[in-house]
């Protein structure tokens, strides 16, 4: 029987892969298709990803596949030829051979040590949406823009570019003159843009996200609440600054990519454009609070890295220096949650002190 969960420690597997000098490569991939069966399907997936050594988080639901991994650099002409069996895509021509085929965003600022354990979830959605009109429907959908495409249509003074990604994400970079959605999820967004920009229904509006799944989500939800110009850039910010580096065209991108691995995010513009939380100096390094009772993201510059050890404030500097016992004492009960750093929430002030 083929194996279809992961049976070792993550410990024991990410210093499997820290200690590795295999090459691996940093791919992520999404297509909204009919998937009947998606516990079938999900187990599938994961008995032949595996040999291929696969490493990542992998949604799947009825609408379709949502994936980030990590794979050796040998072995991705195989993961190529095989995703592209299972996943029928319509979105992009490959240009070598004319057939459809999935748009695989390779990583910009990577060593593909990004994921060290293969994770595969039956989800309701591949993106949390909120959306409940049955009358909704992802065939209709925004166009697809090219980065050179995007370039000239961005130049257009009435043009409106719109992030569709979370506050954390727009804080460290975005498309110069790009509006922020200042929410915390997605589904909380899709409402608010729309809301945001109902008196400019017939303007031309490009939506962006990180590597294409969100925005291609909104642009159908705004053609839905009756928007006329809907844009989405293809393949989102990843497959864009991509494209500017091998078409060598002028990049529109501030600032670094956040992306959902272990790596936090990737260099696409030189600018850092944000601040330590801590100290305000500029900074655009994401990290976790070290302590486990925290582990709050936020941006934390080298020199309060130092001083806090890597943690997000003075008083959780304290705790990590007690005995382990007595964090965990201090664990128990406590929910987390999202615990992500707005600067616009009063209650993380004391961060800054």
């Amino acid at each position: 029987m083929a194996l279809l969960y992961n049976r070792i420690s993550h410990k024991e597997l990410k210093q499997r892969m820290l200690e590795s000098d295999e090459k691996r490569m940093t791919v992520s991939f999404y297509e909204y298709f009919p998937i009947e069966d998606p516990k079938l399907f999900r187990d599938t997936l994961f008995a032949d990803l595996s040999p291929l050594g696969v490493m990542g988080r992998i949604y799947v639901a009825h609408e379709g596949i949502n994936a980030q991994m990590s794979l050796p650099v040998e072995q991705f002409d195989n993961f190529k030829k095989y995703i592209n069996s299972v996943v029928h895509s319509t979105q992009f021509t490959d240009p070598v051979t004319g057939e459809k085929q999935l748009r695989l965003n390779v990583a910009v600022d990577d060593d593909g040590k990004s994921f060290f354990v293969l994770k595969i979830k039956v989800r309701e959605k591949i993106v949390a949406d909120g959306i409940n009109d049955p009358s909704f429907s992802m065939q209709n959908k925004g166009k697809y823009l090219t980065a050179d495409a995007y370039n000239q249509l961005s130049e257009n003074p009435d043009t409106i570019i719109v992030d569709m990604r979370n506050h954390y994400e727009y804080e460290v970079g975005h498309f110069k003159n790009a509006i922020e959605v200042p929410s915390d999820t997605f589904r909380e967004q899709l409402p608010m843009a729309a809301d945001m920009l109902k008196d400019k229904k017939d303007k031309p509006i490009i939506m962006y996200c990180t590597g294409g799944i969100r925005c291609e989500k909104a642009s159908a939800y705004m053609l839905h609440n009756g928007f006329k110009n809907v844009y989405h850039i293809e393949g989102g910010i990843i497959h864009y600054a991509n494209t500017i580096k091998e078409q060598a065209l002028e990049n529109k991108f501030i600032g670094k990519n956040f992306v959902f691995d272990d790596r936090l995010g990737e260099r696409i513009g030189d600018e850092i454009i944000s601040n330590c939380h801590q100290c305000g100096n500029p900074a655009d390094t994401h990290t976790n609070c070290v302590n486990p009772g925290c582990h709050l993201l936020f941006i934390q510059c080298p020199t309060c890295a130092e001083k806090f050890a890597g943690c997000c404030s003075q008083e959780c500097y304290d705790i990590i220096q007690l005995p382990e016992e007595e964090q965990k004492k201090l664990r128990q009960g406590i929910d987390k949650g999202q615990n992500i750093f707005n600067k616009s929430r009063v209650r993380m002030n004391a961060i800054r002190h």
